[in-house]
């Protein structure tokens, strides 16, 4: 990476800007310590990827990563992108959370998370992919041209979690997360192959033996027709898989005060009902992750409209969140508190320049005459 100095800057301004984030914006700034052109030039080098980012944060995951207690949550974000110019990354993207299609930029992140012995808990994503739809097809059915990616995004958290595990070597104990990646395939790779647990949602169509003869005999059912009583575990085998597994159901109240069924399911067949909803419940720290990252780091307030300038701006997204989230270690308080902090100083810093303006005799206004006017007219 040419002048990670800059990189440095531009993550910074991220946390402290409150509006759209522009190369001129930064320049001013700085008063011109850099010209729009350098910032400009900046963003427009070679993409940054996945080794340059690992690079940046391996330093902090060894600090944090722990065999025992470090959890890798998986999920995906929409940045949302309705009036940008369509290209490989700005597409239409399927959003599951709110069944439909959203136009945008699509990040498959990967989150790891520990509680600390002080009992707080610390996130940091420790790899992230942009989903790019290289590829034109003619849809037949609706006749329109559409686009899609080479590799779906399991074939994706797949690759990924190789990287992460078998070359950077990061300690984890669990992986978690939505039934969106519950497959077949990416049970057993965890399983098999990275030799790791998992404590992931399953859709309640999915289909189990509740005995190693019934699998072998072909005995399924539906894991909504078993009778799962609330903090059981039960022991079944998932179609297709060759391992047990324990299955759990958690009845939840909505809003409007019907209730909902979740079930989870993990190969960590020691573990209790507790254990594993309290471990699942961890995944939504990754549901946090994201909103931090539209709201305190303007992940979605770049103008940029090349496709390397908008990948390396998510890049200097995700550094701004991991020094948002080594931060507020250090003043005691969550990136939103902090981000309301830098806000306060920023407004006060402002009211203070305008009294310095206002000590000028041009256009001063009365304000004591003018009351007292107003009052004297009603």
């Amino acid at each position: 990476m040419k002048n990670p100095q800059l990189m440095d800057i531009y993550s910074d301004y991220l946390i402290t800007s409150f509006g759209l984030v522009t190369s001129t914006g930064l320049s001013k700034m700085l008063d011109n310590g850099y010209s729009h052109d350098q910032i400009s030039r900046f963003l427009a080098q070679r993409e940054f990827d996945q080794q340059d980012y690992w690079k940046m944060v391996k330093k902090i995951i060894r600090k944090i990563e722990s065999i025992d207690y470090g959890i890798l949550a998986i999920d995906d974000t929409i940045e949302e992108k309705p009036y940008t110019t369509e290209n490989d990354i700005i597409c239409w993207h399927w959003d599951h959370s709110k069944n439909c299609n959203i136009k945008g930029i699509n990040i498959l992140n990967f989150l790891f998370t520990r509680k600390l012995d002080d009992g707080q808990e610390v996130s940091i994503p420790v790899a992230f992919e942009v989903v790019k739809k290289t590829e034109q097809y003619l849809d037949t059915k609706e006749n329109i041209v559409k686009r899609r990616s080479p590799i779906t995004k399991n074939e994706m958290l797949l690759n990924r979690l190789r990287v992460l595990t078998q070359l950077n070597k990061v300690q984890y104990k669990y992986v978690v997360w939505d039934t969106w990646f519950s497959s077949k395939e990416n049970f057993e790779c965890v399983h098999h192959e990275f030799k790791k647990h998992f404590v992931c949602a399953l859709k309640s169509n999915r289909t189990v033996a509740i005995s190693e003869q019934a699998k072998r005999q072909g005995k399924f059912l539906k894991v909504e027709q078993l009778d799962l009583q609330p903090n059981q575990t039960r022991t079944v085998w998932l179609k297709g898989m060759d391992f047990p597994i324990l299955l759990v159901k958690q009845v939840f109240t909505n809003q409007d005060g019907s209730t909902g069924a979740l079930y989870i399911v993990t190969n960590d067949l020691d573990l209790s009902y507790d254990d594993i909803t309290t471990i699942y419940k961890r995944r939504w720290n990754v549901e946090s992750f994201h909103k931090s990252l539209k709201s305190n780091v303007n992940l979605e307030n770049s103008p940029t409209k090349y496709e390397t300038t908008q990948a390396n701006h998510i890049f200097a997204s995700m550094i701004a969140f991991c020094k948002l989230e080594l931060l507020k270690f250090k003043v005691g308080c969550n990136h939103f508190a902090l981000k309301a902090k830098l806000y306060i100083k920023a407004l006060q810093a402002s009211y203070s320049e305008l009294q310095k303006f206002k000590q000028t005799d041009v256009f001063r206004i009365d304000t004591k005459h003018d009351a007292a006017l107003l009052e004297a007219s009603h």
